[in-house]
């Protein structure tokens, strides 16, 4: 069976939705503090860590991919979301996939632009930290706590994430 490849498109909040939300300082802020000389982006993620988690911020530096990626394996985290904010202003590859009843269905990639973060709603189906350029360096916002918070799905065929 040969699967069409999949196309990136660029993030945004409306389109990432289904999956999480998008942390970006874009727009007029909501609020302006410091005596008027920092903008306030207000509450963009809804941060989940369960019952019995607790938020954790960890660093994380991934090996640059390049595109087309193959895809292979997905992962989710039953138990809490999980933010990634890049540290520096490169691009990286976002892969998400809804759920079809506990596997996950057909992967959507996205494309990130310079200054803009994700975080993953609890138990949706992503691919691995996939920043395209040096340094691969991200601050992570996620649940620190008992249980196994890690589920991963390997595709019988692998995905192919097409070339810009």
């Amino acid at each position: 069976m040969s699967r069409h490849p999949i196309r990136p498109e660029p993030l945004s909040a409306e389109a990432f939705a289904p999956f999480g939300d998008l942390l970006a300082a874009e727009g007029a802020p909501d609020r302006l503090i410091n005596q008027g000389l920092c903008g306030r982006w207000h509450d963009r993620a809804r941060l989940d860590f369960g019952a019995s988690g607790r938020a954790g911020l960890s660093i994380f530096r991934a090996e640059p991919r390049r595109l087309p990626y193959r895809l292979e394996m997905v992962e989710r985290h039953p138990e809490g979301s999980q933010a990634f904010l890049p540290m520096t202003e490169h691009p990286f590859l976002v892969i998400v996939a809804p759920d079809a009843d506990g596997a996950p269905g057909t992967p959507r990639a996205f494309l990130t632009a310079p200054g803009q973060g994700i975080n993953l709603h609890r138990g949706t189906w992503h691919g691995v930290l996939t920043p395209l350029a040096e340094p691969g360096l991200f601050a992570v916002l996620d649940r620190i706590g008992p249980g196994d918070n890690l589920e991963e799905h390997w595709f019988e065929e692998p995905w192919m994430i097409a070339d810009r």
